[in-house]
């Protein structure tokens, strides 16, 4: 999901890993001594804040404090998710519906933790979490190339049955029967045959009072990165409209947008990939061929 982000991977969907990845202890930069600092950001890449920071510290320094999250940390990673996501209306889509009216905001927060908290151990199991800043301000998901966390092991591992009896009646309607379809399917139409061997960017979330100091573009390149490396598309959701020109500016481009209408409001989220650094230069030639071309002829004519 995101605030400005991105969103989990359909559970009850599971696919077969036709990339077996790279193991998370194998990623280059990333420390994973615990007296790094450690990370967070909002769900979707929302480095901007309404009021702008000035950074303190150059892109160089960031990258260093970068390091993937431990199993003993989930519960850090997810409070921080939590508060990025505490307004985002896809978050309150599946906490607050009609049938859960009753339900105190002290209530609607502990399941939105909940929620959050089995997303990371969900992450650390089968995924990659990277984490920045000093108190976990800044929190990015990856699912690697060939990797899922669709199995039953890990979903009981990491508290996510739970979600059928701790969501409302509508609320599993909503995360089971319309979320989790939607997200799969649109992504393997979208993807196609790259489904299985692209980085997908799950959550991103930075903490309210940690935002516009580039902590969040800084895990997104980190991972970017790597794809680049492996010649391997990206591909994420974003609910978070403000959040667009930033993708834009790390290659993300929209693909299209899909739609959850089981609320009062339909709640849309945009869908964009990312091309690997050589696909982005070999359309930029292309682009600038096909317009020194139009020249050419408008030329030729007089």
């Amino acid at each position: 999901m995101a605030i400005t982000g991105s969103h989990p991977s359909a559970l009850p969907y599971p696919r077969a890993a036709s990339d077996p990845g790279i193991p998370i202890n194998t990623y280059p930069s990333m420390s994973t001594d615990s007296s790094s600092a450690p990370a967070n950001d909002a769900s979707a890449p929302n480095t901007a804040s309404n009021t702008p920071t000035t950074l303190t510290s150059s892109p160089t320094d960031l990258a260093t404090m970068i390091r993937v999250l431990k199993k003993s940390e989930c519960k850090q990673a997810g409070d921080t998710l939590a508060q990025a996501f505490k307004d985002d209306e896809l978050a309150r889509y599946f906490t607050h519906t009609e049938d859960r009216r009753h339900c105190t905001e002290e209530e609607n927060w502990e399941l939105h933790v909940f929620i959050m908290e089995c997303i990371v151990k969900a992450h650390v199991s089968r995924g990659l979490v990277t984490v920045i800043g000093e108190d976990y301000d800044c929190v990015a998901l990856w699912m690697p190339p060939g990797k899922n966390m669709d199995d039953w092991i890990t979903v009981i591992r990491s508290g996510m049955y739970k979600f059928l009896y701790k969501l409302s009646k509508e609320g599993r309607k909503r995360f089971f029967d319309e979320f989790l379809p939607l997200l799969h399917n649109t992504k393997v139409e979208v993807m196609k045959e790259h489904d299985q061997n692209s980085w997908y960017l799950v959550y991103l979330g930075t903490k309210p009072g940690s935002r516009g100091k580039g902590y969040a573009r800084t895990l997104i390149e980190h991972t970017t990165r790597q794809a680049d490396a492996e010649n391997r598309l990206c591909y994420l959701e974003s609910t978070n409209v403000a959040n667009l020109k930033l993708y834009n500016r790390l290659g993300f481009e929209s693909q299209t947008q899909i739609s959850l209408t089981r609320g009062s409001k339909p709640v849309h989220m945009e869908i964009m990939i990312r091309q690997p650094i050589l696909g982005q230069l070999l359309k930029r030639s292309s682009s600038s061929a096909g317009q020194d071309e139009g020249r050419r002829r408008r030329w030729w004519r007089g």
